[in-house]
């Protein structure tokens, strides 16, 4: 190899070094969009009977009694998402001693979700955990959630057509 090649494969690699150094933060809240599934969840299944729940989320993983304030369900989601992996081998060439690193794109994460039961019906629903992608707050709770809003928006469309 000539000098000008092994120069020219060492920013190469330092190049690809610097650029797997770029990290995307935990927090992208300030610059994500919610989901908007979860987002019409919070929405829609206000309303919905512990049976539709049950019918369109399953049985909860959990329950808690909040006292005055109902009843908790708690659906547990651990999300496998597809991982890339990129490692870059360690060369060592010329004032360079030493260039390398890895890239890991779309670790793992969970969500839980939470209903608020009152009266035998959806009060209120929220989500926790590490559930944002880096586009899109609360997108891993889609999964828990997505049936119900279908759900609830056939219930409401049939509600409207007998009522006309």
């Amino acid at each position: 190899m000539t000098f000008l090649r092994i120069r020219k494969l060492a920013f190469v690699a330092a190049g690809i070094s610097i650029l797997s150094s770029c990290v995307i933060p935990d927090d992208t809240s300030s610059i994500a969009k919610v989901d908007p599934t979860t987002a019409a969840a919070r929405k829609e299944m206000v309303g919905l009977s512990e049976a539709d729940v049950r019918m369109c989320a399953g049985f909860p993983t959990a329950t808690a009694d909040a006292g005055a304030s109902g009843q908790i369900w708690t659906y547990q989601r651990t999300v496998q998402r597809g991982n890339l992996s990129i490692a870059v081998p360690t060369m060592a060439v010329g004032a360079i001693p030493a260039v390398g690193g890895s890239v890991n794109v779309a670790p793992g994460g969970y969500c839980n979700t939470q209903i608020r039961m009152v009266g035998g019906h959806v009060a209120e629903v929220a989500y926790a955990g590490d559930n944002n992608l880096p586009n899109s707050v609360d997108a891993l709770c889609v999964s828990t959630v997505d049936a119900c809003v279908a759900y609830a928006r056939q219930r409401n469309h049939k509600a409207t057509a007998v009522s006309r």
